[in-house]
């Protein structure tokens, strides 16, 4: 019988199981699993700059693969720096296996140097998360990890004290782990037939789709053109349901489009498809809600329901379809749409050329990186500004790919989910939207980009604002405050790490720029420079809203900021008042 330390188990585990990389950066707790990794030779690891980014990165790989991946921190502060990036993972649903390196078993509980509680400190964003401090709790304890994080696409949390790292363990041979798939969750017969009432005798009819929206794209725009339903989507839906669809009407919320809100708030029927969207002001008041989705527990949680059905959307709509006769009323889409050109048209137009020594409109230059990037290109996105270019103008197509933190809203996670999309396709463009305000939050990670040899393409927006903040603020009738930046230009910056960077500083130079980024062999950094004065309005104007923005017309006015007001008027004015 051979013996084995609890780390070579480990790392033998995961590599029969096909893991191909680690994201971490190595530490004394953590240095008998590195040893393993590297004795070991079959899995690569990928030594970041922060722990946060290989959360990030490993979140960013699994849900553009569906498979498990795996990130690593040493003990105390290399647990906790791991923490905002698995809250990103557990939120966004993906399978991460996550392998936290404690103090050794003799110190616990005695205040030791970098002393936490990882198992509790874990729990809250994840859905398995135990300690490791007998050898032979393994590899079983490994086994439910990796099947809880698939089965669950979610977050799994291994604890491992340095000191039983090393532990030896009697074993013959090697259990292999064997990958679950995912079920079909298909409703009860009952169910969809109490569906397929429900919608015949509804006369407005909207669906409502989300992520879990995913492989089902045919399947919803069938129902749509059976109900002749719009489609509205939330964001984390853009990409699976918005192209080649007829009946999409854009998105509704803070983000969205006039016909994506009016389309839910004149509705009767609405269809909620694997969305779980969480801002209640966006629901309709006097509608019937029927809602699908795989987790029972995010039934009714945003709405009250008439119909709550428990299914992966794609499998409930092919056993519906067939109860769904064709409809030949097209008052209510007709009506949505029209509103949906009016909206789409206006947007287009706005992102125009300036001249130059004007700053560039960020919607301009998203508008022109949608035409020349690749087809199946992989899109990172920053909360903050660069969420609303993204959403409103950077088209999918079904095979190009938009990442970010969808319902963590952690800001920083645009360079950090790149990392790991590059990895997981070496051989597509990725490209990162970054604001000024999360690219310098995380800037290190640019050189584990070199390091790596990653030839990621980071556009980053300087307007030397931390602009969506200070857009709340102006909403809520606060003078904008500590929201401003002292940058450089990022391209120079890049250029004295050995990075090529590039800078746009006007509108007439932003194709060849683009296009210079997109056809270098490596990472590229782009100062972008753009309107600090950009204003992005929701689809739905709160009386709250117009009330706090008029009031803080008036303070900055009084504070002695009237070029500001100037400028911001000449900016936006003339452009969104016709929306509304």
């Amino acid at each position: 019988m051979a013996k084995k330390r609890i780390s070579d188990v480990l790392i033998e585990v995961l590599a029969n199981a096909g893991i191909d990389r680690i994201y971490g950066i190595t530490g004394d707790s953590l240095n008998s699993v590195n040893d393993s990794l590297r004795r070991n030779g079959k899995i690569a690891f990928e030594h970041v700059r922060h722990e946060e980014t290989a959360a990030f990165a490993a979140g960013a790989e699994a849900s553009l693969t569906g498979k498990l991946t795996v990130c690593a921190g040493s003990s105390g502060p290399g647990n906790l720096h791991l923490i905002n990036g698995l809250f990103d993972c557990h939120r966004n649903r993906v399978p991460v296996l996550a392998i936290a390196s404690h103090i050794p078993q003799s110190e616990v509980g005695l205040n030791y140097f970098q002393e936490t509680h990882p198992e509790n400190l874990f729990k809250e964003c994840s859905c398995f998360c135990e300690l490791v401090s007998n050898p032979k709790q393994m590899p079983e304890i490994l086994f439910r990890a990796m099947n809880a994080a698939v089965g669950n696409q979610d977050v799994a949390v291994i604890v491992l004290p340095g000191d039983v790292a090393v532990m030896e363990m009697e074993i013959d041979e090697l259990p292999v782990w064997h990958h679950p798939r995912l079920p079909h969750i298909v409703p009860q017969r009952e169910d969809i037939e109490e569906m397929a009432a429900h919608l015949e005798t509804g006369k407005r009819i909207t669906l409502f789709c989300g992520a879990g929206c995913e492989g089902a794209h045919d399947e919803v725009v069938e129902l749509a053109k059976r109900l002749q339903a719009p489609v509205v989507h939330a964001f984390r839906g853009k990409e699976w349901v918005e192209w080649d669809n007829p009946y999409d009407v854009g998105m509704t919320g803070l983000l969205g489009y006039t016909s994506g809100y009016r389309a839910i708030e004149q509705c009767d029927t609405l269809v909620m498809l694997g969305t779980d969207f969480p801002y209640r002001p966006f629901y309709p008041e006097n509608a019937k809600v029927i809602q699908v989705d795989r987790d029972p527990s995010a039934l009714g949680r945003r709405v009250p329901l008439t119909q709550g059905i428990i299914g992966t959307v794609k499998d409930t709509l092919k056993e519906l379809l067939p109860l769904v006769a064709q409809r030949g009323d097209t008052e209510f889409i007709d009506t949505v749409r029209k509103a949906y050109t009016k909206f789409r048209g206006d947007l287009d137009s706005y992102a125009v050329a300036e001249p130059d020594g004007v700053p560039i409109h960020p919607q301009y230059f998203v508008n022109r990186l949608n035409k020349l990037a690749a087809d199946d290109a992989i899109f990172t996105f920053d909360v903050g500004t660069p969420v609303i270019w993204t959403a409103r103008h950077l088209k999918t197509n079904g095979k190009r790919r938009i990442l970010g933190s969808y319902n963590h809203g952690s800001m920083a996670n645009a360079m950090m989910h790149a990392i790991g999309a590059q990895n997981a396709c070496p051989n597509r463009q990725v490209i990162s939207l970054s604001g000024d305000g999360g690219f310098t939050m995380m800037m290190g990670e640019m050189l584990t980009l070199k390091q790596l040899n990653l030839p990621v393409k980071i556009f980053v927006f300087n307007n030397e604002e931390l602009s969506f903040i200070a857009m709340e603020m102006k909403a809520s009738g606060y003078l904008d405050y500590a929201t401003d930046f002292v940058n450089p230009d990022f391209g120079k910056l890049a250029e004295a790490a050995g990075i090529k960077g590039v800078s746009i500083q006007n509108s007439s130079e932003v194709d060849e720029k683009i296009m210079e980024a997109l056809n270098h062999n490596g990472p590229v950094i782009v100062n972008v420079h753009v309107d600090k004065q950009e204003l992005a309005m929701p689809p739905k104007i709160a009386y709250q809203q117009a009330k706090g923005f008029s009031k803080y017309l008036i303070n900055a006015i009084l504070d002695g900021r009237g070029t500001e007001l100037k400028e911001m008027a000449k900016t936006n004015w003339m452009k969104y008042k016709s929306l509304y």
